[in-house]
This record gives structure tokens, sequence and C-alpha cells, in this order.
């Protein structure tokens, strides 16, 4: 039978049948199934070596006669030239499921156990809130502008480097995939962006631009570690994933899993530092800063609404970042008569005096003089943001 829209309104299911299909003489594999109970479905059915396929085409309630017609063409056509639109529409719906932020999710949970801790929470960081406008994007409908897009706004609000280290995280990421067995049309599409040139920081914030900082900082986990940067030196994630364990002696232990250069750190304590880790301690807690005891991750965000804060209270300081603090008090210490090999040794730097051969023979951790070092500054700190004179006479040079 030729299907017709008068042929087809007259199609009823014979007594005792409760299903039946009605094919077309004009198209191989188009047709009308009648089922019990009303319904009434255009479907497409064609054979792929000794199996057999059907495909739904839609109720012929809603959709026209003309137009199951031409779209059953369409399947004949691919299925003449050797393909599977089941097959291709079964992969499609899969490949819809797996969204960025699905695979993501996979990514880190399996690669978890190779990394240091603060190695996992920097790439969570980039994949979860740096990539988030990727989440809901299939992935493999990730294309290289929506990476390059992506990448060229993050080096305009944050910068060059950050810009670099995320395009680093989504090819590592978009590799993984690939090595799962999941099919990527474009491949790598983030190994195929433009990489910045990136230029070493020289930004040394000011006494007044601390003082500003620390005064918008609030009583809260990002407002104790931006303090606590500020009285130490160390790198954020250090502190960020700081461990109660670590805590001891009035002294911060780093494992060398857990620093830059592999190497244990001891960080001696000031008073004023120690004063803000007792006021922060929580029976049970395994770490000292995060919401969830997984260290802290919010820097980005908490950021903006301490520059927002900063602004408000007086101007906005340009151009500043986190890992500014860190620069800055290797200058304020170096400034107060600090020598440079105990300023290296504070900031745990494996260069000048401890880099190549002077490194290997001189292992001398310097703990007494760092102490003293992180006292001194920690006092003009305390006097900076309590608008007083240091109490300290500044170190001198031997």
């Amino acid at each position: 039978m030729r299907l017709t829209v008068k042929t087809t309104d007259s199609l009823t299911l014979s007594p005792g049948k409760s299903d039946h299909i009605e094919f077309d003489d004009d198209v191989p594999g188009f047709g009308l199934r009648l089922r019990e109970g009303g319904s009434r479905t255009w479907i497409y059915q064609y054979r792929i070596g000794s199996k057999q396929r059907r495909m739904v085409l839609g109720s012929a309630k809603s959709v026209p006669l003309s137009v199951a017609r031409e779209n059953a063409c369409k399947l004949e056509a691919k299925v003449r030239l050797g393909s599977d639109p089941a097959m291709e529409k079964q992969i499609a719906r899969l490949d819809a499921d797996n969204t960025f932020v699905v695979l993501a999710e996979q990514y880190l949970e399996a690669r978890r156990r190779d990394w240091r801790s603060n190695t996992y929470i920097e790439v969570k960081w980039y994949l979860m809130e740096r990539a988030k406008s990727l989440h809901k994007v299939p992935i493999a409908a990730v294309s290289q502008r929506n990476v390059a897009n992506l990448l060229n706004e993050v080096a305009e609000s944050s910068g060059d480097v950050t810009s670099n280290r995320l395009r680093g995280t989504l090819s590592a990421f978009l590799g993984w995939v690939i090595r799962e067995g999941i099919r990527l049309p474009e491949g790598n599409v983030a190994s195929y962006t433009n990489k910045r040139e990136e230029r070493s920081r020289e930004r040394v914030l000011s006494d007044p631009e601390l003082r500003a900082i620390w005064a918008a900082c609030q009583d809260d986990d990002f407002g104790a570690a931006i303090k606590l940067l500020m009285l130490t030196g160390q790198r954020e994630n250090e502190i960020g994933s700081l461990r109660w364990d670590e805590v001891r002696d009035e002294q911060i232990v780093l494992p060398p899993e857990r620093t830059k250069n592999k190497r244990s750190h001891i960080i001696p304590l000031s008073n004023p530092a120690r004063a803000m880790l007792d006021r922060r301690r929580v029976d049970g807690r395994r770490h000292v800063f995060g919401r969830f005891d997984g260290g802290y991750s919010g820097w980005a965000k908490a950021k903006e609404k301490l520059d927002a804060r900063i602004a408000d209270a007086s101007k906005a300081l340009p151009g500043w970042t986190i890992h500014d603090i860190r620069r800055s008090v290797a200058t304020g210490m170096a400034g107060l008569g600090v020598q440079p090999h105990i300023v290296e040794a504070v900031l745990n730097h494996v260069s000048g005096h401890k880099a190549g051969v002077a490194g290997t023979y001189n292992r001398a951790s310097y703990d007494k003089e760092k102490r003293e070092a992180l006292n001194v500054w920690a006092e003009h700190v305390m006097a900076l943001v309590e608008g007083r004179e240091a109490v300290v006479v500044p170190m001198k040079r031997v």
C-alpha cells in the first residue's frame, strides 16, 4: 500500500491484533505502526548485515505524513551509503550525556590518587570554577573556539599566567578523555589554542596597600588565610591546604609532598600567626581552612569580594594578585635588614644562595634566623595595621 493521508486515516487494527505495521510501497522500510490503545507512530525499518534496526520518526498525530516520508527518504539514503542511523542516534545520545562537567568529575576522581593534595585542589579549581561556562556542553561539542573564548576571558580578568595554567589543565583533561575512548571530533582542541607569553611579575605591595588588604579581610577562612600569607610569605596552596598535623611546636612543618620543590619546610610562627591559628582550631577537623574540611579552594570569588570592599573603603588596588603578597613579604623583610639567604630560607626558595653546588653542600635550615626574621616582619605588619610605631630594631646585615 502506498501511504497517503486518506489511506493512513482509514487504517485500523484487525480483530484480535494488538500491533501492526503497514509499510509504504514507495519508500522501503517506511511505515505506520498501529498499537492497541490507539497509538499511531511513523517508523523506519532497515537491515544492517544480519541485524534489523527500527527507528521511531514521531507520532502520526503530530508529525505530518509528508515530513515523516521525507525523513524516511533521508535515512534510506544513509543506509544505502553504508551508515547505521539508529546506531548514530544512540551514540549521539550517549555523547549528549557525556557533558564536560560529568567527565571532569570522573577525571578528578580517577587522578586523585596520583596527585598531591594541592595539585588536586588546583586542577579542581580550574575545571570546576574557571571552566564553569563549559559545564553543560557535551564533551564532543566543545570546540576550539569555545576554549579560545574562555582563555581570552580569563586572560583579561586574571592575567596571562592563569590563562596558560587553565589551558594546560584543559589540554591534560581532554587528552585523558580521548584515552578513555570517547570520540572528540575535533581532537584535543585546547592544545590547538594560542599560548600566551608569560612575563615575570614585579608588583610589590606598598605598606598602605598591605594595610588596606588586611583591613578589608573579614573574620572567615579567606580573611585568616590572607593574613597568614601576609605574616609568613608562603604560597597560597601551602596555607590554603594547611593541616592541623602540620602545625606543631610553634611552627608549621610542611612535608616534601606539600612543597613546590619537594623539600620539607619549617615555618616558625610569630605570636600573631600562632594566635590566628589558635582562634581557628576546631576539634575533629583535619584541615585548618575549607568549608568541607578539604582545604580552602574559593580564592577567586573571595578575592573579588575583597577587592570590592577595598574599593568601597578607599580606592581599588590596581592589578594585584594574591601571589604578590609573597613577593611583598620578601621585599619587606629585605628592607628590614634580613639577609638574602635567610629570606630564601623563609620562602623555601631553591635559588641564589641555595642553588647548585651551594645548595648541595649547605644544608643549614637557619631555623633560629628564620624565626627572628618572621618575628621582625610580624611586628612590622602589626604596627602597620594597628597604626603605631614598630617596637623592633631593623636587623643588621652581617
